[in-house]
């Protein structure tokens, strides 16, 4: 397991992993097209690279206490047990690539799209949130009405992600709302990205009214990601005196979100780090207790990449030892999708049942990726038979529901089951 300061050291590590996958993931797909012939004709790939986008968004207050009403009938559908791929704003504003995940979808026992509603700071249509335009923080990626009904209309379950905190559009344009230094300056991730500040509730207030507009645009659920505190040094930043401790921040926004949101009929996800499970308390300093992030919300997203854990090597993501998962050490995690999946999940089955009362269910994360950034040796190719293994070890552990995150979107038709 992880020392403090090594967990701290890990977690701004993977912060670079996750922010740069993008361009990973389309540099090495991109060599490995060129510099290798494809023997299964069954690979099937549904691509859409992403262009590199930097956005500023500000935040605004919005007390919305009209009655909630859906502008569209919301489809009538039996209780889904989750088989989902995420997609960004600009793959859905893209209709041949549409295209083809539906028929992806309808042709296997997928049945659920993840669509970012918000991220980088924007909402990725066409919104009419008063604080939204207010700032303009908003770009037109996709038709939101259009694409609903698409999805809708191949009975595929939409849930919609909603990046809260780490938001520096908003941070940029609203200083007030945003995480300080100690002098007083805008503290950024990386010396880059500057973050909102979970404890100011017009924050809270600004993501919920996204959220809300986006059930009412039809979104089957609400996802909030990066939904916690960054990861960042008690003598980096500043939250005033005696603040209250992070994971009460972090459970109550998500308390007053679920509250409001359910009341519309659709459900409330987060995404959560996957060492949370493994680690007792708020280790990390981030706000995620397990014990307690899912009391108010309906699931948790651990996100099981096995490339994200520590490995043992003294390069990316490498600690020099590797990472203790239920008791038992991986040095190279990334080999051994199956079995970290797995222990992960029997963890958090493990704590969550000793918690009167825990609402949430567990729907996973998976690693639809490869990791080519960590040094030789300790990553691997992850196709089929590697997503096949998580899938394998999500049932094996007892769930029944998981997503698999791909950054550039491309997903191999072989590697799911067909229907």
């Amino acid at each position: 397991m992880l020392k403090n300061k090594q967990l701290l050291m890990a977690l701004s590590v993977f912060l670079i992993v996750f922010t740069t996958t993008y361009a990973f993931v389309y540099y090495n797909d991109g060599l490995n097209k060129n510099n290798r012939k494809i023997n299964d004709n069954q690979n099937i790939q549904i691509k859409h690279f992403l262009p590199n986008e930097n956005g500023n968004n500000e935040n605004g207050s919005e007390n919305n206490n009209e009655e909630e009403s859906l502008s569209s009938p919301r489809p009538e559908r039996k209780p889904v047990k989750v088989k989902g791929l995420y997609i960004t704003g600009t793959s859905a504003g893209n209709k041949k690539f549409m295209e083809r995940l539906v028929n992806l979808i309808n042709t296997t026992e997928l049945n659920t799209v993840v669509l970012d509603v918000k991220e980088d700071g924007k909402v990725n249509y066409a919104s009419e949130v008063e604080s939204v335009k207010k700032i303009g923080a908003y770009h037109e990626l996709y038709n939101v009405d259009e694409v609903i009904k698409l999805l809708h209309d191949n009975n595929i379950y939409v849930i919609g992600r909603i990046v809260c905190f780490r938001d520096n559009y908003l941070a940029g344009k609203r200083v007030d709302l945003a995480i300080k230094r100690k002098d007083g300056s805008i503290w950024r991730e990386n010396g880059s990205i500057a973050w909102t500040n979970p404890y100011n509730k017009e924050v809270w207030r600004y993501n919920i009214d996204i959220a809300k507009e986006a059930v009412k645009k039809g979104f089957d659920e609400i996802q909030f990601d990066y939904v916690r505190f960054p990861a960042a040094g008690k003598n980096e930043v500043d939250y005033g005196e005696n603040p209250i401790p992070k994971a009460d921040a972090i459970s109550g926004f998500l308390k007053e979100a679920a509250s409001e949101i359910n009341k519309m009929g659709v459900p409330v996800s987060a995404d959560i780090f996957a060492i949370v499970c493994e680690t007792p308390g708020d280790t990390e300093g981030i706000g995620q207790v397990l014990e307690r992030i899912g009391m108010d919300i309906d699931y948790i997203s651990p996100m099981i990449y096995p490339s994200h854990f520590a490995n043992a090597s003294r390069g990316m993501m490498g600690n020099g030892k590797g990472q203790s998962i239920n008791g038992i050490l991986f040095t190279a995690p990334d080999l051994k999708p199956y079995e970290v999946v797995y222990n992960v999940l029997l963890k958090t089955k493990d704590r969550i049942s000793k918690v009167e009362g825990y609402r949430a269910k567990v729907r996973p994360y998976l690693q639809g990726f490869t990791a080519s950034y960590l040094p030789k040796g300790y990553y691997q190719h992850y196709g089929p038979e590697q997503i096949r293994q998580q899938i394998k070890a999500v049932y094996d552990a007892g769930y029944e529901e998981w997503i698999f995150w791909n950054a550039a979107n491309t997903y191999t038709e072989s590697a799911f089951a067909r229907e």
